[in-house]
């Protein structure tokens, strides 16, 4: 009789044993799905990009900004007859990919938002001693001298349009528009 009663707490014991082990392996592989954020993207419960714009565009592949905004949007003040302001030009900048140095990256968008339609060129911006350890195309942004930086050459950005470059430094730069020249 002690023999059977030992056997059942032994099988009893193996079970409880099994069930702990498996349960600490799931707890274990969500725990590191959620700091990958891939169970997030799961449990999303918006629809598809494609189904979102009525079925009227064929792209299946999901739109999504990664960037916020560094202050919050302002509606422009305009004088009588002012085309556009240098709040029209939004930008966005957030964090990415570090080097394989370890050198921390971030993108910056720079978004046309002009609420009359107009292209904006001359666009220069606060930027301090803006400084980068991955090479960025001149032409689509450029320190000139200390806090002035100059965005796609100064050539126009137009209406909507939306230009972007990475940099990378062991801290963002605080980037603000200074000055613009409207069409």
């Amino acid at each position: 009789m002690m023999k059977g009663l030992s056997t059942s707490t032994t099988t009893t014991r193996r079970v409880l044993v099994i069930f702990a082990s498996v349960l600490f392996i799931f707890l274990s592989v969500s725990a590191f799905l959620t700091d990958l954020n891939i169970i997030g993207s799961f449990m999303d419960s918006s629809p598809p990009s494609f189904l979102r714009s009525g079925l009227r565009s064929t792209r299946v592949t999901p739109r999504r900004k990664l960037l916020t905004r560094e202050a919050a949007f302002e509606e422009p003040t305009r004088i009588w007859g002012e085309k556009c302001t240098k709040s029209d030009i939004v930008i966005n900048q957030g964090p990415t990919a570090p080097l394989p140095t370890g050198i921390p990256t971030y993108t910056v968008e720079v978004e046309n938002a002009c609420a009359t339609g107009c292209d904006i060129h001359g666009i220069h911006f606060k930027c301090g001693w803006f400084s980068s350890a991955h090479l960025i195309n001149p032409r689509i942004f450029k320190r000139l001298r200390y806090d002035d930086c100059l965005v796609n050459d100064g050539k126009p950005l137009v209406y909507g349009g939306t230009l972007s470059f990475q940099y990378a430094n062991t801290f963002p730069y605080p980037l603000s528009v200074s000055s613009v020249v409207c069409n």
